[in-house]
């Protein structure tokens, strides 16, 4: 089995995963009037994706992207209220046996440590399951509170990107945090 299929076949037998508060799982058209909660308010959006205008739109974000191509990418359902309040997803290029990850929350559950306990477990699938020898994950400059997220699950800042990309059609600069399969089974163990 090459790496690719190795990747596939992990992420597709592990669909659901949980954690002490949350259960991490695909997402459906019935979460998105939870997401749509947070994906219209511009504090939670500011640095992580275009702002939803209606619930139809996130509706089609859903459908397009999360429900289209589902590997990989996470429902954050939260176990006490059953709540759908954010997202978080694991991209992998095979060919380098890295990964990235990319997450959104719902500002209502913010200081909480749902986010960390989130990542952890998408690491935990990365380099456990997936046999993955890097992970990585950027923030814009600005969004320090993701890059705490990054710090508490271990990952160090391996690079500061100036002016990077165009963010909301301004030049913005990001950080690069990763944590390698070393780092990770020495944290874990």
């Amino acid at each position: 089995m090459d790496h690719k299929q190795q990747i596939m076949l992990g992420f597709a037998e592990n669909t659901r995963l949980e954690t002490e508060r949350l259960i991490l799982r695909p997402l459906t058209l019935a979460d998105a009037q939870d997401m749509f909660e947070y994906a219209q308010d511009a504090e939670t959006t500011e640095h992580v994706f275009p702002q939803h205008q209606s619930l139809a739109e996130t509706r089609e974000i859903v459908a397009g992207v999360f429900m289209a191509d589902p590997l990989g990418k996470y429902a954050l359902e939260e176990k006490a209220s059953g709540k759908m309040i954010g997202t978080i997803d694991l991209r992998v290029d095979p060919v380098a046996m890295r990964g990235e990850i990319g997450y959104a929350l719902n500002k209502s559950r913010w200081g909480q440590g749902l986010m960390p306990e989130a990542a952890m477990a998408i690491l935990a699938l990365g380099f456990d399951t997936l046999k993955l020898v890097h992970i990585q994950a950027f923030h814009n400059l600005a969004n320090e509170k993701s890059g705490r997220v990054m710090q508490k699950i271990g990952m160090k800042k391996e690079a500061e990107l100036p002016l990077s990309r165009l963010w909301k059609g301004k030049p913005v600069g990001e950080a690069m945090y990763g944590i390698t399969s070393a780092d990770w089974f020495k944290r874990v163990m």
